[in-house]
Formats: C-alpha cells, sequence, structure tokens
C-alpha cells in the first residue's frame, strides 16, 4: 500500500494531497464505482471527492461501510472524504439541508471539507441538471450563502469548508465576511494551465488549491487531449523514464497544492500514486513553464446573456 503525505489546511485539519475523484461519464453502475473505491482504499488512496450531481454518494458511502468492515480501514476518520453544494441549493436556507442529504446518501455523521461547487445559484432548487437550464441561473449571495456554509461547520457536519471555481475577485467576496476560514478553492490546474495568479493569491490567503482535471479531464464533456499529447511533456517523461500522466500529476504535487485524479483502473490507480520519491528538475519546470497555457473548462454553460455572467471572461473575471 502506498503511504500519502497530509498537508495541512488553514484550520489545522490533515488533507492527503493526492485524492480520488468519484466522477465518471457516462455514469457508471453502482457496483463498479463501489469496487474501484474498495481497490483505491487497499491501494492507499485516502482522500475520495464527490458531488450530488457525480450520482455517486451512495455508492461512496456504500464502499466505505463496505472497508470498515472489511478491515482495510480500521476508522472512518481515516478518511478525507469531500462534497460540495450544488447551485440548486446554493440559498442560505437550503445549505444546511443541502449538506444533511449528502451526509445521509454517504451514511456518515460528517464530511471533512464541503464545497460550494461554482460561485452561481439556480432558482429551481433540489435539481441537479448538468448543464443547468440558462434561464435557471441566478446571483449567487455570497455573504448569506457563506454564511449558512459556516453554520454547517459549526453543527460539526464538516470539519473543513471552501469553494470551487473561484476567481481571485470572487474569493475576495467571500474573505471581506467570512469569520470561519476559506480552507480550499478547488480549479483546473495542469501545466497547460498552471493559475499562475491564482496559485499566489490563494498562497498569500493561506488556501490550500486542489487541482482538478490535472491530466486534462480526457473522457469528461469538456476534457481535450491537450496535456497528454504535449511534445515537452512527453520528452520529460521519457528522459525521467516516467509517463506523462506521472510528469503531470508531479509537477501539481511541486506547485506546493493538493490534487485529484481519477481513474477505476487499477493499474493507473497504482501509477497516478508513484510521484513521490523523485522530482522535476529545474530544466523540466523551465520547459514546463513555456508551455502555452489555456483554459480547458471554460465555463459556457453558466454564461448566457440574461444570466449572472454574460461571457467567460466575466465567470472568471478576465483569469482566461
Amino acid at each position: 500500500m502506498k503511504c500519502v503525505p497530509d498537508v495541512i489546511l488553514n484550520n489545522g485539519c490533515k488533507m492527503p494531497v493526492v485524492g480520488m475523484g468519484v466522477l465518471a461519464y457516462p455514469y457508471p453502475e453502482a457496483a463498479t464505482v463501489k469496487s474501484a473505491v474498495l481497490k483505491a482504499i487497499e491501494i492507499g488512496y485516502r482522500h475520495f471527492d464527490t458531488a450530488p450531481p457525480y450520482n455517486t454518494e451512495q455508492s461512496l458511502g456504500l464502499a466505505i461501510a463496505e472497508a470498515l468492515k472489511l478491515g482495510l480501514i480500521m476508522s472512518r476518520d481515516e478518511l478525507f472524504i469531500t462534497s460540495k453544494l450544488w447551485y440548486s441549493n446554493a440559498h442560505p436556507h437550503l445549505v444546511i439541508p443541502a449538506l444533511q442529504e449528502t451526509l445521509k446518501n454517504l451514511g456518515l455523521d460528517y464530511l471533512d471539507l464541503y464545497l460550494i461547487h461554482w460561485p452561481v445559484s439556480s432558482n429551481k432548487q433540489g435539481k441537479y441538471d448538468y448543464p443547468v437550464t440558462k434561464e435557471e441561473l441566478v446571483p449567487l449571495d455570497y455573504k448569506s450563502v457563506w454564511a449558512a456554509m459556516e453554520d454547517g461547520h459549526r453543527l460539526g457536519l464538516t470539519k473543513s469548508i471552501g469553494v470551487s471555481n473561484f476567481s481571485c475577485k470572487k474569493l475576495e467576496k467571500v474573505l471581506t465576511t467570512a469569520r470561519i476560514p476559506l480552507s480550499v478553492n478547488q480549479v483546473e490546474m495542469n501545466p497547460l494551465w498552471r493559475q499562475d495568479k491564482l496559485k499566489e493569491f490563494c498562497k498569500e490567503k493561506s488556501i490550500m488549491i486542489t487541482a482538478y482535471s490535472p491530466l486534462g479531464a480526457i473522457g469528461n464533456p469538456w476534457g481535450t487531449n491537450r496535456v497528454m499529447e504535449s511534445q515537452v511533456l512527453k520528452e520529460i517523461a521519457i528522459a525521467r523514464g516516467k509517463t506523462i500522466a506521472q510528469v503531470c500529476l508531479r509537477w501539481v504535487y511541486e506547485q506546493g497544492v493538493t490534487l485529484l485524479v481519477k481513474s477505476f483502473n487499477e493499474e493507473r490507480m497504482k501509477e497516478n500514486l508513484d510521484i513521490f520519491g523523485w522530482e522535476l528538475s529545474e530544466e523540466d519546470l523551465k520547459k514546463i513553464d513555456e508551455i502555452p497555457q489555456s483554459r480547458g473548462l471554460l465555463g459556457d454553460a453558466l454564461v448566457s446573456d440574461d444570466g449572472p455572467f454574460k461571457s467567460e471572461a466575466e465567470l472568471w473575471d478576465g483569469e482566461l
């Protein structure tokens, strides 16, 4: 079993630097998810990331219960479980009920991390459709929704709280009224989208970045092959005797952030944890810094003439 190191969040909680995202397209059968999570726990994964629209909360919960029964883990406390607040529930009065529903689906008493999934709300409460109908989108009440997230923390329903897909400017909106630290911002990050500005901002504010799509999200509706087909990364991988995936994941790890990988294939699960005990050279890092940058997930599903975001630039506050 691989041993994955932890980082310490700004509230003192430990978080494994590598987690497994429990999302796949097309949506997998529940038994497939359960089997993959059990194998991942056996291999050494201790952080699992889900969300209501992924349709995997219940399957993940069943896998956790089975892992305890089989003795793969001695206590639920050995795991770090993340889920998210979908925009249909991103309203002050719905945050706690949504969090409680997630805990019920998982069969858990608490989450380790609960995130606001996107900086937007929907007027169709309780729906988990993706993509959402653009006419349903409404502005997020940053202050009140974050206050409700803090209530979830105070009630012991989640140890840490944070956000996902927030720009520097949108993080500032939360920070101006936050009473409990915003611990994590989960965003797209890989060698072809380094997030240099956001990374520096989060470092200054003691916010941990969790990188999703570190390999370009191949297989997802928004994913591309650009990362895995990069000639620069291929050359570095050959020189290092590693795979392109390992070079990407190692690069993300060396940025001082945490990351999510996503594979239900046992050999790739093992490969994705084999990123410790070696490092990229200064020359490698320089070559990666010279790779042209472009965001993969533009968020066009949230952009409309009559919605809260009229353009992709407005959604990301120019961080494109």
